[in-house]
């Protein structure tokens, strides 16, 4: 039996830690609230902004009237031979299984692509060590030349494939962001997403995809992979593979989300979405600085920039409310160490007790 005081070395420890694990769920969960708020200050403009775009699809000449193929390349969908994807994950650890279940969807989903070659845009520290140590980085991209030879993808007699680098392999990783996730940015989902819409139009990669974990509550999230470009139809989620969360991990967010004070349920937004929905709805002629056509091909990349940024949002707040969910099993499990070991320290001072009793008594019936 080990020692007693080895075991109150031992509990001292545990109690630490407990103490630790504590207060990072405490700050997971002030962190979450905050995240949970960004991503609702940013559904107005998102929702109005698709809103805008189905109003302009009824009053521009988006499709051709004779063949009714989309004019604006990013409505055009082809045979996907090049697909980026962007892969969400997060900078640190201690958040239980987030990280490790995005990238097994990761892996499902190059699987699931065996005839095609795909670009990795690794979003976090996390999913870009896990993509190192597999998949080779592509080769960089020349200089984009003056003019208009930037636009077509090369010069006057070079096809776009022609232009393209060399690739290192069938998976490759054309981007890694690290850092970016602490404070989300509009600025650089906008940037970001305007690099793969200049591939995509120049016929480097045949359709965008990303990869997160979508947070609609403590309760609702899942892990998605949705297809941004092309844009099949504007207002709708093009979800490509989903995967649900266990039984069992609802129970253990649910308990985690009630002792750290946090709502289980998102938030009714139902008059504001109905709101912004009839301005695609009502029938007023509306009068436009612009004509519509060229209004319509200014504001779709942003609808494209926008859904980026929400993706990341809504990454961020799933990662917090999982590293709530860890720190709560963490400090459950410490307590029940520590009855565990304070038990054990009893027996210990009991049985050295007896001995030394039994001792005493039996020096003295020796005499």
């Amino acid at each position: 039996m080990a020692n007693v005081l080895d075991i109150r070395r031992r509990i001292r420890s545990v109690v630490n830690t407990r103490q630790i694990t504590k207060a990072m769920k405490t700050v997971s969960a002030a962190k979450l609230r905050r995240a949970q708020e960004a991503a609702l200050a940013a559904r107005p403009y998102s929702q109005m902004l698709t809103n805008v775009l189905k109003s302009l699809v009824s009053r521009a000449d988006i499709y051709d009237p004779i063949t009714g193929e989309p004019r604006h390349p990013l409505l055009a969908g082809r045979t996907e031979k090049n697909i980026a994807l962007v892969v969400v994950t997060g900078d640190k650890g201690l958040a239980g299984a987030f990280n490790t279940n995005i990238l097994k969807m990761v892996s499902k989903f190059i699987q699931s692509k065996p005839d095609e070659n795909i670009d990795l845009e690794c979003i976090g520290r996390k999913g870009r060590d896990f993509m190192r140590r597999r998949f080779p980085m592509a080769p960089q991209r020349p200089e984009e030349p003056a003019g208009n030879e930037a636009e077509t993808g090369g010069s006057a007699g070079q096809s776009a494939a022609e232009a393209a680098p060399k690739r290192a392999g069938r998976v490759q990783i054309t981007g890694e962001y690290v850092g970016v996730l602490g404070k989300v940015d509009h600025n650089f989902a906008n940037t970001l997403s305007q690099g793969l819409i200049a591939r995509y139009c120049r016929g480097e990669i045949d359709a965008v995809y990303i990869l997160f974990n979508e947070f609609k509550s403590v309760i609702a999230q899942r892990l998605v992979a949705e297809r941004v470009l092309p844009i099949k139809e504007i207002g709708e989620v093009d979800v490509q593979m989903a995967e649900e969360a266990s039984e069992e991990e609802r129970k253990q967010r649910i308990e985690a989300a009630k002792t750290a004070h946090v709502g289980l349920r998102a938030m009714d937004t139902t008059a504001v979405d109905e709101a912004a929905a009839r301005f695609a709805t009502l029938p007023v002629d509306y009068i436009y600085e612009q004509p519509p056509e060229q209004l319509f091909e200014g504001i779709l990349p942003k609808y494209v920039g926008i859904q980026i940024f929400h993706a990341l949002l809504e990454s961020v707040a799933a990662e917090h409310a999982a590293r709530m969910t860890a720190m709560d099993a963490a400090t459950s499990n410490a307590s029940d160490m520590i009855e565990s070991l304070t038990l054990i320290m009893n027996r210990a001072r009991q049985a050295k007790i007896t001995k030394e009793i039994i001792e005493i008594v039996s020096g003295a019936a020796a005499q």
